[in-house]
């Protein structure tokens, strides 16, 4: 009887054993078959260039062309005159010389301008009447009726009449000149973009007014120097209104930018901005159909977006 029960255990145990083998071969086979999916950070590549990225900047409106900051001349001591009468108004078109401005010296140098001429007329009445004496000394002189002292005293004062004059119309050509200064006038055609003084105001660091050559806008961008390398001429350029002065988009290209690095000029109404960013100036050429969109909307303030 134990001789069965042992025969029946070893027959138990080569059937387990053989069992085992078949699902050891079978396991490997199944692997071999369907092998495991590779990773996905396996398949991701590893050197793929980045997308490049644009460029936004906070900038303004401005008229194309030419602007200028008119100045009030120097008066005594190097201080500017008073205004007296401002003869024009933000938005006004002006042709090239027009009046801009009168300033309160303009009396003054007119009483001077009056008063050099009416010394020049009774100079030159003097030296006509004193050449007339002269003449008739002359004749009385040769006829013996007078003596020839009389004669040259008469030619002195002539002589000294004649330097008086030539004084006296130096001094007019200097109240002349010294006239334009009292007044402003326009350099060139154009548009009246900003007063900084009017009447009865003394003009500042900032001058009179701003002249602008042109009713046509464009943009200026102040670019962080540290994205001034991902713009280039030509680049296209999208234009919104920071305060919603216009609607939609202005659309332009790049078309100058300035070779100079500088302190930011143009803050935004962001608290957390940084004012002492150092930044390029950037110019964007408007598509006509904007530039008349926005003709009147000088200095206004716009966040540009420059294409990749």
């Amino acid at each position: 009887m134990a001789e069965a029960v042992k025969k029946s255990r070893r027959r138990w145990l080569l059937w387990l054993a053989g069992a085992g083998l078949l699902v050891a071969i079978g396991s490997m086979a199944s692997i071999r078959l369907f092998p495991a999916p590779a990773s996905k950070t396996a398949l991701k590549p590893t050197n793929k260039p980045d997308r490049p990225l644009g460029v936004t900047a906070l900038g303004r409106l401005l008229p194309a062309g030419d602007v200028r900051r008119l100045a009030a001349p120097s008066g005594a001591m190097g201080t500017s005159p008073r205004v007296s009468v401002l003869h024009v108004d933000v938005g006004d078109q002006v042709q090239a010389g027009a009046l801009l401005a009168s300033f309160d010296s303009k009396i003054d140098a007119q009483a001077d301008l009056a008063l050099a001429r009416a010394s020049i007329s009774s100079l030159r009445e003097r030296q006509r009447l004193l050449r007339v004496e002269l003449s008739r000394y002359r004749k009385l002189q040769q006829q013996g009726v007078v003596s020839l002292e009389g004669l040259e005293s008469r030619q002195l004062k002539l002589l000294e009449i004649d330097q008086q004059l030539i004084t006296a119309l130096a001094e007019l050509q200097r109240q002349e000149v010294k006239l334009p200064f009292t007044e402003l006038r326009a350099p060139f055609a154009g548009t009246i973009l900003q007063i900084h003084a009017r009447s009865g105001e003394r003009p500042g660091v900032k001058g009179v007014l701003d002249i602008g050559q042109s009713n046509e806008m464009e943009a200026e961008l102040e670019v962080y120097e540290s994205d001034i390398d991902r713009v280039r001429i030509g680049q296209l350029a999208k234009l919104r209104s920071e305060n919603g002065g216009f609607s939609d988009y202005l659309v332009g290209r790049v078309f100058r930018i300035d070779p100079q690095v500088k302190q930011r000029d143009i803050l935004s109404t962001d608290p957390t901005a940084d004012t002492d960013a150092r930044v390029v100036s950037v110019r964007i050429s408007l598509i006509p159909s904007d530039r008349r969109k926005v003709e009147k909307l000088s200095g206004l303030k716009v966040i540009g977006n420059l294409a990749p």
